[in-house]
């Protein structure tokens, strides 16, 4: 062998070495490449969440703030004038019942601050309601009768919009007087209790009634039974006994002012003007007029009791979803046609 073959030549890298090394280095950079990539974008959705978040509030602050000027009372209550005098406003509305906004503690309320204020002058209870508990409207009508009693220089009158029936006439006899409209409607000084009867369409479905019972009287007025005679009797005087109360609730209230009694207290109704001629009212009138002509302070303040803010507006809300949804199941029903 020559020199030349055994001499060591110094070894060289192959190709494919090199390639291999820039290559792992190239993928090093890839995995940096990759998290900063991944870093960037978290905090850029981070960011978007943010925005997001904070328009969605924006819009949410912007649909209350509709909703509050949508349905607040379109007049603000008249602040008071630094000693002037003024006529208190108290309203009552709708259905008379403990689950209504015509029940007993929120209108009582209202007339005890309308009375406590040093301001007032007169009060004067406005009225549009169609009647209801004979209970919720009895405690109101002792509580008018206390609050006048107590405040013997302050007057109270009732004025009547649309109607003033049944239960709410209870309470408007506590009131020294009673003004209306022409057309409004009052009375049906009576007592109801409303029922029914499935017996025959039982028969006729071959439906057998099953009702068992602890006590003689418990099954009393059942519909899906015969009526018995006994038991009309007894409610018939049990609305009896509530329409005494009734009548003598008015009598202490409207006195010699009423006229022909017999169709006072049959549960008969009237205009303003026929009410007038029985005596049930006194006269024509507006609040503004009594305000102005009666109780000589034309101010009025508002002393309604509202339901809380956040009630109403969830109130409102629930009534517009459960409109929206009805309107798609109408939508939806029709399109199914």
């Amino acid at each position: 062998m020559s020199d030349k073959d055994t001499t060591e030549q110094p070894t060289q890298r192959p190709e494919s070495f090199e390639s291999l090394d820039e290559a792992l280095s190239g993928k090093d950079n890839w995995h940096r490449d990759l998290v900063n990539r991944l870093a960037f974008a978290a905090v850029n959705e981070q960011r978007r969440a943010r925005r997001w978040n904070v328009f969605f509030k924006c819009l949410l602050a912007l649909y209350l703030g509709a909703l509050l000027l949508l349905y607040w009372p379109a007049e603000w209550p008249a602040m008071e004038k630094t000693g002037e005098k003024h006529t208190a406003l108290v309203e009552m509305r709708g259905v008379i019942s403990d689950e209504t906004e015509a029940n007993a503690e929120t209108v009582i309320e209202g007339l005890q601050d309308a009375f406590a204020d040093s301001k007032t002058a007169g009060v004067i209870l406005r009225l549009n309601s169609p009647g209801g508990s004979p209970v919720q409207s009895r405690y109101i009508y002792n509580e008018i009768k206390r609050l006048r009693e107590e405040n013997a220089d302050t007057p109270l009158y009732a004025v009547v919009t649309d109607i003033c029936a049944s239960g709410c006439y209870y309470v408007a006899a506590a009131a020294a007087d009673i003004y209306v409209d022409s057309a409004s409607i009052i009375g049906s000084i009576g007592v109801r209790m409303d029922s029914f009867g499935f017996v025959d369409s039982m028969k006729k479905l071959g439906v057998e009634r099953r009702l068992y019972t602890a006590g003689e009287n418990k099954g009393f007025l059942d519909p899906f039974s015969p009526s018995k005679h006994s038991d009309v009797e007894h409610i018939n005087k049990l609305l009896g006994d509530i329409h005494e109360q009734f009548k003598v609730a008015v009598r202490e209230g409207r006195g010699d002012r009423l006229q022909d009694e017999s169709q006072i207290y049959s549960g008969l109704i009237w205009t303003g003007d026929e009410s007038i001629e029985l005596g049930l009212v006194d006269a024509i009138g507006s609040s503004s007029y009594v305000a102005r002509e009666i109780i000589g302070a034309e101010d009025i303040v508002e002393f309604t009791k509202e339901p809380d803010l956040f009630e109403r507006l969830s109130d409102r809300i629930g009534v517009a979803i459960a409109r929206s949804l009805g309107d798609i199941i109408h939508s939806g029903a029709n399109s199914i046609r």
